[in-house]
């Protein structure tokens, strides 16, 4: 079972998964694989390996539901708060000598990282993580951004994130900025808000990138000032994007 912790005075299960690098050869690994942005194509193959030789797979529902009919393995699934309980039962499973499994929606590296710490405090096994194509990937695809130009950002996590703020003020305009936002309290337009704050152009180019991949996929083209317009709120509601989105902002 993982330890209890505070996200606002630690440790962070993020940081507990970033301690040390892999090891590169280790015995009977869990697997944190990345699931791609949820449509199949993007599954790797060796990610999808590991979920089918799996004799137990480990998640939150919405990403569990999209591999479900990939394998036959008993599906452990989870929302934050029966996050510990699901955890605790997947690690008896794999003390028991079974083959486990933990799937995460994009690549883990990408905001992923409080979820691998997680499970791996919660086993007593190494864990080894198989990236996967990230909505990220995509939308710098989409937004003709590229990674060595860009500031990345996600506000797709619990804790402080005013760090990750600040990068995002120091850097607008200079680099293009690809931002995971965090539903719903820091929504694209939040993002627009915090970064007109900071003196940005308001006539930057912004793309909000929804459900990439999917067949219903879409892609807004507007400005951060108009962007900005929809600011404030913390549900659905109160922003007309989709907790499924990327914003990119494209630099001067």
């Amino acid at each position: 079972m993982s330890d209890d912790y505070d996200l606002d005075s630690g440790p962070d299960p993020a940081t507990f998964a970033a301690a040390a690098a892999e090891n590169p050869e280790p015995d009977d690994p869990v697997h944190a694989v990345g699931i791609g942005p949820g449509n199949p194509d993007y599954l790797t193959p060796r990610g999808d390996r590991a979920i089918r030789e799996a004799d137990v797979v480990v998640g939150f529902e919405t990403v569990v539901e999209f591999v479900a009919g990939r394998t036959e393995a008993d599906l452990l699934t989870c929302g934050y708060r029966e996050e510990g309980e699901t955890l605790a039962r997947f690690a008896e499973r794999v003390a028991a000598g079974e083959r486990g499994t933990a799937v995460l929606m994009g690549d883990p590296n990408h905001s992923g990282y409080q979820f691998v710490g997680k499970v791996q405090r919660a086993v007593d096994r190494p864990v080894r993580v198989i990236p996967g194509i990230s909505s990220l990937q995509i939308a710098a695809s989409r937004a003709r951004t590229p990674m060595e130009a860009t500031t990345f950002v996600t506000l797709h996590r619990s804790g402080d994130l005013s760090d990750d703020l600040d990068r995002l003020r120091r850097d607008v305009g200079d680099r293009h900025l690809l931002v995971l936002p965090r539903p719903f309290d820091l929504m694209p337009g939040d993002v627009a808000a915090e970064l007109l704050d900071a003196d940005a152009d308001p006539e930057l180019a912004a793309l909000v990138c929804e459900r990439l991949t999917h067949e219903d996929e879409t892609i807004t083209h507007t400005t951060l000032d108009d962007l900005s317009e929809h600011a404030g709120g913390d549900g659905p509601e109160d922003t007309p994007f989709s907790d499924l989105s990327v914003l990119a902002v494209r630099r001067e």
